[in-house]
């Protein structure tokens, strides 16, 4: 019986890493098609699309996968390197959030369009002003004597579940953006609906891996 139970402890690690590998394959691809067909520099709004799946396709997916056991590229390096380059990541994530926010309200702006009337344009305003609230709420836990009536476990569960919450808000935002008329036009058929798929697919592998990677840690901790 324990032979059986290491052994789908095992397969269950595997699937895991699989689906980690996989979460970083995907941002990082669909990353680079969203580049492909925006060609960053081409018009004002190109830079829009580009900076908003750099941000939350490809650095908030690293800077979440950064802690799992088993997918982290970072998986020799201390808890406290760890942190950091969260920390590094997630700030570059919200820069670029911001900046692409700016440049889509400004293009928008010059072409006296209203500002968000669409459920894309308000989720993806929702999104930014959480994921800017998400990394006021991190430096609680860089600085937790800032925080002196919560315990230094209490902030991180809230912090994590917080930032699974704004991962999402910013997956639906993605999505919401291939339903706009500038991608629908680009992009169709079976190429519109795997597009549709790699936000889906890296949600998922995030939701598993942060609860597995909270869990890993409170196993490891005395």
């Amino acid at each position: 019986m324990a032979l059986t139970i290491e052994t789908e402890s095992r397969i269950y690690r595997s699937l895991r890493a699989v689906s980690g590998i996989t979460a970083h394959l995907v941002s990082l691809g669909f990353t680079i098609f969203v580049a492909i067909l925006a060609r960053p520099g081409s018009s004002l709004f190109s830079w829009h699309p580009f900076l908003m799946s750099l941000a939350f396709s490809f650095l908030m997916t690293e800077a979440l996968l950064v802690f799992s056991p088993e997918s982290s590229l970072l998986r020799s390096f201390s808890r406290k390197a760890k942190v950091r380059f969260h920390w590094a990541l997630q700030l570059l994530a919200l820069l670029c959030a911001l900046l692409g926010l700016a440049i889509i309200s400004y293009n928008k702006y010059l072409n006296s369009k209203a500002h968000f009337v669409t459920w894309h344009g308000l989720t993806g305003l929702l999104t930014v002003l959480y994921a800017s609230m998400q990394c006021v709420g991190g430096v609680a836990l860089l600085y937790p004597k800032l925080m002196k009536n919560w315990t230094l476990a209490k902030l991180k569960v809230y912090h994590a579940t917080s930032g699974l919450v704004g991962y999402l808000l910013g997956c639906a935002s993605l999505m919401l953006a291939m339903c706009s008329l500038w991608f629908t036009t680009t992009v169709t058929g079976l190429s519109w609906y795997l597009s549709v798929l790699c936000p889906i697919l890296t949600s998922l592998v995030i939701m598993n891996q942060v609860s597995n990677a909270y869990l890993y840690r409170k196993r490891i901790q005395p």
